[in-house]
C-alpha cells in the first residue's frame, strides 16, 4: 500500500491542488453546474486558496492526490482525487482540522452530495441550516454543518433565529468553494 503524507501546501503544489479539486468535483458532483471554468479555478487555487488559507495536502507516489484548506473556524474544502476515496485520506484530513481547531469548525456542502453528508456527519458534524443556494455561485441547495469539541447543543445564530440541534430552512449560505 502507497504511504501519504499530509502536509502544507507550497506555492507549487496550487496547481496540482486545483486538478484534484476539478476532478472531484466533476466526479461526486456531476449534476452541479460549476460556475468558474478550469482557468479561473487554476488561478483561484494560485493566487488565494495556497497562498491566503491554511492549506494542507495529501501527497502519495509524488503527487497530491487531495486537499484540505481551512479558513479561520470554517473547513471550506476536502477534496480527494476520486482514485484515492476510500482509503482513509478524508479522515485523517477531518481528525487534523480538528486538532488546527478544537474549539470547533463549521463546513457547507451540496445538498445532493449524500455521501459528503454521510461522511461529516459519522464525524460527528451536524446539520444546522439548508438554504436553496440563493447565496452560493452555483445556486444549488447546500447545507451547513458544524463540529463541537464533546458533540453536544451546536447553537447557530443567524438573523433573528438561534438553532439548538434542529436546522432552519431559509435563503443565503455559500458553498465548500468560491473561486
Amino acid at each position: 500500500m502507497t504511504s501519504v503524507a499530509l502536509r502544507r501546501a507550497t506555492p507549487t503544489d496550487a496547481g496540482p491542488a486545483a486538478d484534484v479539486w476539478l476532478r472531484s468535483f466533476a466526479s461526486a458532483l456531476p449534476t452541479v453546474v460549476r460556475a468558474h471554468s478550469d482557468d479561473e479555478v487554476w488561478a483561484y487555487f494560485r493566487e488565494v486558496v495556497v497562498p491566503r488559507q491554511e492549506t494542507w495536502v495529501a501527497e502519495a507516489a509524488e503527487r497530491i492526490v487531495g486537499l484540505l484548506v481551512l479558513d479561520d473556524d470554517q473547513l471550506s474544502q476536502l477534496y480527494l482525487d476520486p482514485d484515492w476515496r476510500g482509503r482513509g485520506i478524508g479522515d485523517r484530513f477531518v481528525g487534523l482540522a480538528k486538532r488546527r481547531r478544537p474549539d470547533g469548525l463549521s463546513l457547507w456542502t451540496f445538498q445532493v452530495n449524500k455521501p459528503a453528508h454521510r461522511f461529516y456527519e459519522r464525524h460527528g458534524f451536524v446539520a444546522v441550516e439548508y438554504t436553496d443556494g440563493s447565496g452560493n455561485e452555483e445556486r444549488e441547495p447546500d447545507v451547513r454543518y458544524v463540529w463541537r469539541p464533546g458533540g453536544g447543543g451546536a447553537a447557530v445564530v443567524r438573523g433573528d433565529a438561534v438553532v439548538r440541534g434542529d436546522a432552519v430552512v431559509r435563503g443565503g449560505g455559500k458553498a465548500p468553494v468560491q473561486p
